[in-house]
C-alpha cells in the first residue's frame, strides 16, 4: 500500500470499472478531499467533509457510493432492485449536475448502477415511472423527494443503505427543514451517511445532529479560496452607483478584462437593470436567475460553458436562502417574488473556464463572497475578483476580509489600481444608458424573456428533441430591447480611448460575423445601389465588334 500522504485512485480498492472513468475524466491524482474522503466512506463510517467549493467534492462521495453498490451486486445474495442510494440537493440544477458527475462515473457499468433525477416539478408523471424501474440512486431536492415518498412512488423504508447531503449548510437556509424532518421518518434506522458542506455553520451543525451516528468529521486544513498565486482577489472603491457603471463599461467594453466572466448581483431587478444597460453598448449578457424554467436554465449554463457567451449575470443564491430561513419556501424580497427557492446559482454549480468574478454589488456574507468567488479559479485554473464597493459599504467589507484571512494574515483584498479620471470621457455615455433603463423597461424586459422561455421549454421541446442543431440557434444572450437603444452607443471613438490604454484595448465586437458567402451575396446582389446613391446609371457593357 503506498504511503497516506501519496494515495491513489488505484490504491483504493475500486473497481476496475470506475478506475477506468477516472482515468476518462483526466484525473490522475484525487485531490485533497477525495484521498481522505474516499478510504474512510468505503469502511463504513458517517462522514461530515467540509472543503472548498470546486474541490472535488461530488466525486468524494459518487466514487464511494458506486464501489460499494457495485461491491454489493458482485459478492453479495441475489436480492430485489431497490433503491439504496439518496443524493439530496439544494438546487435543481445542482441535482443535474449530481446526476451527471455519477452517470459519468458509472460510465463502464451503466447496466450495474442506474442512476434518477427527480428533482423538476413539471416531469412529476414520467419520475413516477421512472421510479417504478427502482433505480439504484435517486438524486433530488428535499421537497420533491419527499413528495415522491408521500405518493407512494418511491419506498426507502427497507432498502436504503447510503444518504448523502450534498451543499448541506444551503439546505436549511432554504426552508427544507420541516421538509428533510419529515423525509427522515421515512428512512430505515440504520444507514450511512455523507454531509458534504463547504462552510460550517450552526445549520450544518443541526443537520449533524439529524442525519450523522458518530461521524468522522474532515476539517480539511486548507484555505476555503485558492492562494493568491491562482487566485487575484481585488476591491475597487466607486465614489457613486453611478461609477460602478462606468468601470464596469470600461471594463467589458475596452476588454480589459479577457475571457468569460460572472456578474453578481442582489435581486433580479438589478440584473435586468445591468443586462439592459449593457444592451445599450452592444455588449451580449444573459441573466440567469430562479423565474426561468429548468430548462431553459440549465440551456443557459450548457451555452456558457460551451463559449456561445462570455458573460452571465446571475442572482445570488445566499440572499434567497438568508430570506428563505425560518420562513415558507418561496417568499423573497419585493423584487424577487416569482423566484425559485430551488434555482441558486452562487453555490456549486459548475461554470467552465471563468476568468472572472465581478461582484458588481456587495455580498451580504463571508458565506456569499466564498461561493460566488468559487465560481473561478477552479481545478488548476487562475482567475480573478473584483468586488465593487461603495464609500458607505467599506466597514462591511472589512468584517468579511477579517473573517476570511484569519489573524495575522496579510489582506487578501488588494486595492484595484484603476484610474476613473482615465475614462471620464465616457460617462455622458453611460448616462444617457441609464436613463434608458427605467423601471417600466426592466418590468417588460422579464415578461418579455419568460414568455419567450416558456414557449421555448414547452411548445418546442419535442422538436428540438429531434432536430438538436436548431437548438443552438435559442442564444439566451440576444438584445430584449424594451429601452430605447442608441446605435452610436455601440462604437468607442478613439479620441475617447484613454492614451495609456490605447495599446492595450481590443474594443468588444459583437460575437456573430457575415460568413465569406454571405458577403459576396451581400456584394453581387444589387449591383445597382452605388449608383442610385450618386444618380447614375451603369454603363450599358460595351458590345463586340
Amino acid at each position: 500500500m503506498a504511503d497516506s500522504e501519496a494515495l491513489g485512485f488505484e490504491h483504493m480498492g475500486l473497481d476496475p470499472r470506475l478506475l477506468q472513468a477516472v482515468a476518462d475524466l483526466g484525473w490522475s491524482r484525487p485531490t485533497l478531499i477525495q484521498e481522505k474522503a474516499i478510504p474512510l466512506a468505503l469502511e463504513g463510517k458517517d462522514l461530515l467533509a467540509r472543503a472548498r467549493t470546486g474541490s472535488g467534492k461530488t466525486a468524494a462521495y459518487a466514487i464511494p457510493m458506486l464501489q460499494l453498490l457495485l461491491h454489493k451486486k458482485a459478492t453479495g445474495p441475489v436480492v430485489e432492485q431497490a433503491v439504496r442510494g439518496l443524493v439530496l440537493v439544494p438546487t435543481k440544477e445542482l441535482a443535474r449536475q449530481a446526476q451527471s458527475m455519477i452517470h459519468r462515473l458509472a460510465a463502464y457499468c451503466a447496466r450495474d448502477v442506474r442512476v434518477a433525477n427527480v428533482s423538476a416539478a413539471e416531469d412529476s408523471a414520467s419520475q413516477r415511472a421512472v421510479l417504478m424501474e427502482k433505480p439504484d440512486v435517486v438524486v433530488g431536492t428535499p421537497s420533491r423527494i419527499l413528495s415522491h415518498v408521500q405518493q407512494d412512488s418511491l419506498k426507502l423504508q427497507d432498502s436504503l443503505e447510503l444518504l448523502v447531503v450534498d451543499e448541506a449548510d444551503l439546505l436549511l437556509s432554504f426552508g427544507f427543514e420541516e421538509e428533510l424532518k419529515s423525509l427522515l421518518c421515512h428512512l430505515p434506522r440504520i444507514y450511512q451517511a455523507f454531509l458534504m458542506s463547504a462552510t460550517f455553520n450552526e445549520d450544518v451543525q443541526t443537520l449533524k445532529e439529524l442525519v450523522l451516528h458518530n461521524p468522522v468529521t474532515l476539517k480539511l486544513q486548507e484555505s476555503q479560496l485558492p492562494g493568491p498565486e491562482q487566485l487575484q482577489q481585488f476591491q475597487v472603491v466607486c465614489e457613486t452607483e453611478e461609477d460602478k457603471f462606468l468601470l464596469l463599461y470600461a471594463l467589458l467594453k475596452l476588454s480589459l478584462i479577457r475571457g468569460k466572466s460572472l456578474l453578481f448581483v442582489n435581486t433580479l431587478e438589478r440584473s435586468y437593470r445591468l443586462r439592459l444597460f449593457l444592451e445599450q453598448f452592444s455588449i451580449p449578457s444573459c441573466v440567469l436567475n430562479g423565474e426561468l424554467p429548468l430548462r431553459s436554465r440549465c440551456h443557459i449554463i450548457s451555452q456558457f460553458n460551451q463559449g456561445f457567451y462570455d458573460c452571465v449575470i446571475a442572482t445570488d443564491a445566499e440572499v434567497l436562502g438568508a430570506l428563505a430561513k425560518g420562513k415558507r419556501r418561496g417568499r423573497g424580497s419585493k423584487g424577487d417574488k416569482a423566484s425559485d427557492p430551488e434555482a441558486g446559482v452562487a453555490r456549486g454549480i459548475d461554470f467552465h473556464h471563468v476568468s472572472a468574478v465581478l461582484n458588481f454589488d456587495l455580498p451580504p456574507t463571508p458565506d456569499a463572497y466564498i461561493h460566488r468567488a468559487g465560481r473561478t479559479a477552479r481545478a488548476n485554473n487562475s482567475g480573478i475578483v473584483l468586488t465593487f464597493v461603495l464609500p458607505t459599504e467599506q466597514s462591511h467589507l472589512c468584517k468579511i476580509e477579517e473573517l476570511l484571512r484569519g489573524e495575522g494574515e496579510a489582506p487578501i483584498l488588494l486595492p484595484y489600481q484603476f484610474r476613473m479620471e482615465e475614462i471620464e470621457g465616457f460617462r455622458y455615455r453611460c448616462r444617457d444608458a441609464m436613463r434608458s433603463v427605467t423601471k417600466q423597461a426592466i418590468r417588460e424586459a422579464r415578461l418579455k424573456e419568460i414568455k419567450e422561455e416558456l414557449l421555448h421549454s414547452e411548445k418546442l421541446k419535442t422538436y428540438f428533441e429531434d432536430n438538436p442543431r436548431d437548438l443552438q440557434l435559442l442564444r439566451h444572450d440576444l438584445p430584449l430591447h424594451p429601452a430605447v437603444v442608441k446605435p452610436h452607443l455601440g462604437n468607442v471613438p478613439d479620441y475617447l480611448v484613454p492614451a495609456a490604454l490605447r495599446g492595450l484595448v481590443r474594443p468588444h465586437k459583437r460575437r456573430k460575423k457575415l460568413s465569406s458567402c454571405r458577403k459576396a451575396k451581400v456584394k453581387t446582389q444589387n449591383p445597382l445601389r452605388s449608383f442610385k446613391h450618386r444618380g447614375k446609371k451603369p454603363r450599358p457593357a460595351a458590345t463586340p465588334s
